[in-house]
């Protein structure tokens, strides 16, 4: 038989490698393969289904896999395991494209150097990204990678919404809100012009609540606002990260409490938010069955500065006709859903309990003045179709 052409998706973190296949037929994209290998550095475990049936559930030693190449390598290995497929080409989410990358492209060295200039800039994310760009440039350098930017979605933005009040300077240099998570914003404003066309063409605010999350101001099917900014710190609350902060404690922790850059970086990017607060999980089910006073309390301020910045976004589209959760929390959270809709009847949010309750897409109801949904976002299918636009 044949092999199938056939994309491979990557979709790399700090500890764990996510991975799909999406076989091509007639230009139309299928899923044919879907895993992730998890516990990089801690407890490693390689988990696929191939057609959707379990095909590898498997353990390994720290000694075996204790950084990302090493995950990376050893996933590549089992994927050339795997009969039926001729890989055409790779793509990858990066989280940054700075300001020179609006849409996705094929990577060689050069850009791949660029790209590589704003890992500071997303230091949780932009050298996993491109680490397993390097290894499959490396072992495979004739297969065509494409390289798909979170920060592209949202550079329809209007200029003042993009500006800081800064000497224009830093502006032209790069200084700029970026806005992320928009590959998922992507897929989902897509989606939603597929289940209701008329409200995907007003006002829509999109909520990505997960570890990361943000929200994103859409209108027409075009970001014209995000909660993110410069790096994906700026925002909501997250689960490691506080969300907006006043830059002056920024300086109060340097110059008073003598902080250096590298710890200061380590309190933001990875002991704040839900973590902080909380003092117990940066996951939101963790804090959800707590009795933890605490747990609660960093619960109602996720679900308060939610709500505060739903009401920026609602101003820059100039009013509301849909609100859509998705990501972790948002998709499978119907607690958190209901805290935050709850926030929101003052814009003509009325929230529809039992199709929350039941996972329905639609949870307002009829009469409500604005639509809510819920809907799965997938990134990797949208990262698939850009990379089989660009290697045809």
């Amino acid at each position: 038989m044949t092999p199938m052409d056939a994309i491979l998706v990557i979709n790399a973190g700090s500890s764990s490698l996510k991975f799909q296949i999406f076989g091509i037929d007639n230009g139309t994209l299928s899923r044919r393969v879907r895993g992730q290998l998890e516990g990089i550095g801690a407890r490693p475990e390689l988990k696929a289904a191939v057609e959707g049936e379990p095909s590898v559930d498997k353990s390994y030693s720290l000694a075996e896999i204790h950084d990302l190449p090493a995950a990376i390598t050893t996933v590549m290995s089992w994927l050339q395991s795997l009969s039926g497929f001729k890989l055409v080409a790779v793509g990858h989410r990066v989280v940054h494209g700075g300001p020179d990358f609006s849409k996705p492209v094929l990577v060689d060295k050069s850009t791949l150097e660029r790209l590589s200039r704003f890992e500071d800039l997303a230091p949780l994310h932009q050298p996993n990204n491109l680490a397993p760009i390097r290894l499959v440039m490396e072992h495979h350098p004739g297969l065509p990678q494409v390289a798909c930017f979170d920060t592209a979605f949202h550079r329809s933005h209007p200029r003042q919404a993009d500006i800081y009040a800064l000497p224009l300077s830093f502006y032209d240099e790069g200084v700029r809100r970026y806005g992320f998570h928009g590959l998922s914003y992507e897929y989902v404003a897509q989606r939603l012009g597929e289940i209701a066309p008329s409200v995907a063409k007003g006002r829509v605010i999109i909520a990505h609540l997960g570890s990361g999350v943000s929200m994103c101001a859409v209108k027409n099917g075009r970001s014209i606002e995000s909660t993110m900014g410069f790096t994906a710190l700026d925002g909501l609350v997250m689960g490691t990260r506080p969300g907006q902060l006043d830059p002056g404690v920024v300086l109060y922790l340097v110059g008073q409490k003598g902080m250096s850059a590298d710890e200061v970086s380590k309190l933001l990017y990875r002991d704040s938010g839900l973590k902080g607060l909380s003092g117990i999980s940066a996951d939101m089910r963790d804090l959800l069955a707590s009795d933890d006073h605490h747990a609660r309390f960093a619960v109602e301020h996720f679900v308060h500065r939610a709500a505060l910045q739903a009401g920026l976004l609602a101003a820059a589209l100039e009013g509301l006709d849909g609100f859509v959760f998705t990501a972790g929390v948002g998709e499978n959270s119907p607690q958190v859903r209901a805290m935050i809709a709850a926030k929101l009847r003052w814009i003509g949010l009325e929230f529809d309990a039992d199709p929350n309750e039941r996972g329905k897409t639609e949870i307002s109801t009829p009469q409500s003045h604005v639509k809510a949904y819920v809907i799965p976002t997938n990134e990797e299918l949208m990262i698939a179709r850009h990379t089989l636009a660009l290697v045809g």
